[in-house]
């Protein structure tokens, strides 16, 4: 097609994406090519706007290592995460869910522990935490022998794999539940942080006058054959910044209850896992930063 105006750029394109096989992939192409072109209209975009947008890019693939992913960390900022995950899950967002984002901190091949074991690997003060939590089917029926990886940022508000002086994999594990569902391990008790903003996601929310903080949280990621994966937090209750979360993750199906118990706190909590497909996400991060 010979083009000649504006709309003939769109048609021209999408004529041309028909060749697609896939059909899943034709359907996605089109649909994206359709409203990037109407934002591009109705924004009437500027030549030197498109540079900065192309630079913006171009800026999120360079500040992503193997111990930082910057995408991850964008599409969260965006809102884009938890829509995906809500729209997935809870009879595909018709219902509430436990599933919740996975999160740009996620690391593959963490320690196997024992019922009850400590994720501590390293010194990390702060008020230590009990957690034990329970895996059931939707009926509340307990599942057993489901890998339940667990991971958070230290006190101090960096997640190990951003903190040369953390031991490898700390505050990271993998537990299995027993005969009832259940499992438990021991901790401290996860604080607020900022997410990272050297790179493009902490240019956006400059621009908008945004915080770049997180309320306290715990990861978890629940995987079991026969049923459906899930990742999810649970979040403090008390925390400042429990509904203005910079990544837009917090969901009332989510807010735990950590009770003072001593010098520490005690956090219980139950995961309804779908009956659906086991699949293993992709980890965002392979390694950690080095000193």
């Amino acid at each position: 097609m010979i083009i000649e105006t504006p709309d003939d750029v769109t048609a021209a394109v999408l004529q041309e994406m028909q060749r697609t096989p896939d059909a899943r992939t034709r359907e996605l192409l089109a649909l994206l090519v359709k409203h990037l072109h109407a934002f591009v209209r109705e924004a009437r975009l500027t030549e030197r706007e498109f540079q900065e947008t192309i630079g913006y890019i171009n800026a999120i693939g360079k500040r992503t290592t193997p111990s930082h992913n910057e995408a991850m960390l964008l599409s969260g900022a965006l809102g884009v995460s938890n829509l995906v995950c809500l729209i997935n899950n809870g009879a595909r967002g018709t219902q509430p869910t436990q599933a919740n984002n996975l999160g740009p901190f996620y690391r593959a091949g963490a320690p196997r522990c024992s019922d009850g074991e400590s994720i501590v690997r390293s010194p990390t003060p702060g008020p230590a935490l009990f957690f034990r939590g329970r895996v059931t089917d939707m009926d509340g029926k307990p599942i057993a022998g489901a890998d339940v990886h667990v991971w958070q940022s230290s006190p101090g508000g960096l997640y190990e794999n951003q903190d040369p002086s953390q031991a490898e994999m700390n505050l990271r594990g993998i537990f299995t539940t027993l005969a009832d569902g259940s499992f438990s391990f021991r901790s401290v008790k996860p604080a607020g942080y900022p997410v990272p903003i050297d790179g493009p996601t902490g240019t956006l929310l400059a621009a908008q006058k945004r915080h770049n903080l997180r309320p306290a949280h715990l990861h978890f990621l629940i995987h079991k054959p026969g049923y459906k994966t899930i990742a999810s937090q649970v979040y403090d209750p008390e925390d400042p910044y429990l509904e203005t979360d910079s990544q837009f993750g917090v969901t009332r199906a989510l807010i735990g209850n950590f009770v003072k118990a001593g010098d520490g706190y005690r956090l219980e909590f139950t995961f309804q896992l779908e009956q659906g497909e086991a699949t293993l996400p992709k980890a965002p991060i392979t390694h950690k930063v080095t000193a």
